[in-house]
């Protein structure tokens, strides 16, 4: 599946974002299992507010992390839609 730049995803219904004390990382909680996110992983997925496009959540990321390129965070909302975690609209 391809995500557009300008496509703008939200984290879907039934869907909890958290950092998980245990596991010492940040996971989604979703209906069918546990997705344990890396650091860069979980600030994508926070920024899925149903508001910011691919591209913009990109650029506020850019500040925070060196190399994050707005195809790389597309692939990671393409695996997240696929996972049912978000939906995009756009």
């Amino acid at each position: 599946m391809t995500v557009a730049l300008d496509a703008v995803p939200r984290i879907r219904r039934g869907v909890k974002c958290t950092y998980d004390q245990i596991r010492e990382a940040h996971v989604v909680l979703f209906p069918e299992g546990v997705l344990v996110l890396n650091e860069t992983a979980a600030s994508v997925v926070a920024l899925c507010d149903g508001v910011r496009s691919i591209g913009d959540i990109a650029v506020a990321l850019a500040d925070e992390y060196a190399g994050v390129e707005p195809g790389d965070v597309a692939e990671l909302v393409a695996r997240m839609v696929e996972r049912r975690v978000v939906d995009v609209h756009g």
